[in-house]
């Protein structure tokens, strides 16, 4: 891989998910400012005080959970750091992406470039080498309980560190060392505090919901013109989105979303007023501020939450080097993230739910008087008739998986550590219906596109462009072809981005 000029500096306070997204997709390099170093080495000095006056305190000097009151003497200390990375290791399942694990590694960083954890610098600066020289450690994607952290995902982080496991280098899966290796790097023997540093943190659910932050964004930005271009295409009354109407409701993602349909249509000729074919549309329609609009203001929320846990200190004990105190708390529970994951995987189902809805308008003839299924030979061809049963299955499907993963808890560690957030499974949950909604958007944006095909006058500024777009890789439908083909073109399409970024 070749050496990139360091575009993020981390110091544990400013990091954005944003950036978190560039480091784990578009491998931007990091390194740590000076003031996270000077804290880093405080920090790491009281560990050391610690250990030397062989003061009890957890995980630095004892077991850990339910080993707490186990007193472990000075001599198996390190021991202990490397048995706990060994022990927890415990994950299943297939491995994350690589652009989750990158995310991960920088969130980690980041928490303890804080300086409150203990941890060594040459330990951090390991860490931070591997994922500028893309060494990725493999995590399976099964087996964190969401509180204490994400231990067992975490463990498989640092197993790596240690010249154990398993990481992907340049594509290829190879032992931990050797990964080490081929990026020119050596394994470490963890010390006191350290392995806990490492692992007791909310750094693969939070890693997981920046990725989703990301994606759940262009992917409401894409709803709304996507809505707008079925507007269009079923001559729908624009009235609806009119901003005085919104401003006395004062929320303001449905503010936003009624400006945004608005900007999307500006310069129709496709559109209707009120009393010229009907009084009132459909609620697929007419409610598209108010719908996409609580998405958006769940997003905002989710955004905020998860922004500040990337910046937020998440492990046990925690050193405070001013006051000299070590408190044992519970920063690692996942729960601000859990419910966070829930609410934004119920918020996007909905765009999806609304979505074919609107589907079912556009080929619908007794709703749309449009042509049956979007095409000119019914009978003969079946044309757009089976893209709906495709969204509503998994419309069906998101449904199941918008159960919320945090209000589920089990009791672990012989009932010391009795609550859980189930946060990872939550985070996890969250990124398949993001994925999800997604197609089920594709084939809303397929149906509209096809369904203008059949109408005349002008398209509105924003949705000439989706629709220009769309046109660039899929042309109209003139006859039965493999629709799966267009379905993942199109995905792939608002996979991409925002389908128009500014307007």
């Amino acid at each position: 891989m070749n050496q990139r000029t360091i575009s993020i500096r981390l110091d544990g306070h400013k990091l954005t998910i944003e950036q978190v997204a560039a480091i784990a997709r578009k491998f931007e390099q990091i390194e740590l400012t000076p003031e996270a170093v000077e804290k880093i080495r405080k920090s790491r000095s009281m560990v050391e005080q610690m250990v030397q006056n062989q003061q009890v305190v957890y995980g630095i000097t004892t077991g850990f959970g339910k080993f707490s009151d186990v007193v472990i003497p000075q001599e198996d200390v390190s021991q202990l750091q490397e048995n706990l990375i060994m022990s927890h290791a415990c994950g299943m399942g297939d491995p994350y992406p690589t652009e989750v694990v990158r995310a991960m590694m920088a969130l980690r960083i980041n928490a303890l470039a804080k300086g409150y954890s203990g941890i060594r610098e040459e330990t951090i600066n390991l860490l931070i080498e591997m994922c500028n020289r893309g060494v990725h450690p493999i995590i399976p994607q099964q087996g964190s309980l969401g509180a204490s952290g994400d231990l067992a995902p975490l463990s498989h982080m640092v197993l790596v560190m240690l010249g154990k496991g398993e990481a992907e280098v340049n594509g290829t899966r190879m032992p931990g060392k050797a990964a080490l290796e081929s990026a020119g790097l050596s394994p470490i023997r963890l010390e006191a505090k350290e392995g806990l540093a490492l692992i007791n943190g909310t750094q693969a659910m939070t890693a997981l919901l920046c990725l989703a932050v990301a994606d759940a964004h262009a992917l409401i930005e894409n709803a709304d013109v996507i809505a707008a271009m079925t507007v269009e295409a079923l001559h729908g009354i624009p009235k609806a989105f009119d901003p005085q109407l919104h401003l006395v409701r004062a929320h303001p993602g449905q503010q936003e979303s009624a400006r945004k349909l608005l900007a999307h249509l500006a310069g129709s000729e496709r559109t209707t007023a009120q009393g010229e074919l009907r009084v009132q549309d459909a609620y697929s329609l007419r409610c598209v501020p108010q719908v996409h609009g609580a998405t958006r203001d769940a997003w905002e929320y989710v955004r905020a939450a998860v922004t500040r846990e990337c910046n937020s200190v998440t492990d046990n004990p925690i050193l405070f080097a001013e006051t000299g105190d070590v408190i044992s708390g519970g920063n690692f529970h996942g729960q601000p993230m859990a419910l966070a994951a829930d609410f934004l995987a119920i918020a996007i189902a909905e765009l999806a739910n609304i979505s074919e809805r609107r589907t079912e308008r556009l080929v619908n003839p007794q709703l749309s008087g449009l042509p049956g299924f979007l095409t000119e030979k019914g009978g003969l061809h079946s044309g757009f008739m089976i893209t709906q049963y495709a969204a509503a299955s998994i419309v069906s499907e998101n449904k199941v998986l918008c159960h919320p993963a945090s209000v589920d808890s089990i009791p672990s560690s012989a009932n010391q550590e009795d609550h859980v957030s189930m946060g990872t499974t939550a985070a996890r949950k969250l990124r398949t219906v993001i994925a999800n909604s997604m197609k089920v958007l594709a084939i809303e944006y397929l149906a509209a596109a096809q369904a203008i095909e059949f109408g005349k006058g002008k398209l509105g500024i924003g949705t000439e462009k989706a629709y220009a777009k769309l046109r660039e890789v899929i042309p109209p439908l003139s006859e039965d072809r493999e629709m799966h083909v267009d379905m993942a073109k199109a995905a792939e399409l608002l996979a991409s981005g925002c389908l128009v970024p500014e307007i």
